[in-house]
């Protein structure tokens, strides 16, 4: 299902897991912060709107997307529930969109395989910097929110395995 056929934001929160007892890490790319900040502010919303704590978040920079991979393998080593990796990828005049993309897309899913604690992909792939916009509070919603609900279910998915 395409963005434009869904509000990143919306979701029933009589389907959500109650998560006071969960505890999550969240990386964020420095690069495009107009982007990643809002998204990151729309997870930390989310999550408290279900019940985290917010001592129970705990939140990591790194400078671009590509590092989320890293970042994100070092909060796994944390004490979190899961972890949620946000970052914004814009196409530009080179191949280096497609390197990273994909770079970062199979280093989490990596991460998810090798690993016990889960990773959430909240990175936004876009052709244009409008796109971005639309998805990171726009008029397509938050991603961030997406990925908070996913952190969540997957947490409570994590506890009972």
């Amino acid at each position: 299902m395409s963005t434009a056929d869904k509000n990143l934001s919306h979701y029933d929160k009589n389907t959500i897991p109650n998560a006071k007892d969960f505890r999550f890490g969240i990386v964020v790319s420095e690069w495009n912060d107009d982007i990643t900040e809002p998204m990151l502010q729309g997870a930390i919303d989310a999550l408290i709107d279900n019940g985290t704590s917010r001592d129970n978040i705990t939140t990591w920079y790194v400078p671009g997307s590509y590092e989320l991979i890293y970042g994100s393998k070092k909060m796994q080593e944390q004490e979190v529930d899961a972890v949620i990796a946000i970052g914004s990828v814009i196409r530009g005049e080179t191949a280096h969109f497609d390197y990273v993309c994909q770079a970062v897309a199979q280093g989490i899913k990596d991460l998810n395989v090798l690993n016990e604690t889960p990773v959430v992909f909240c990175v936004l792939t876009d052709d244009t910097h409008q796109q971005s916009v639309d998805r990171s509070g726009g008029k397509h919603g938050n991603k961030g929110v997406e990925a908070a609900i996913v952190a969540i279910k997957m947490a409570k998915l994590r506890r009972k395995a």
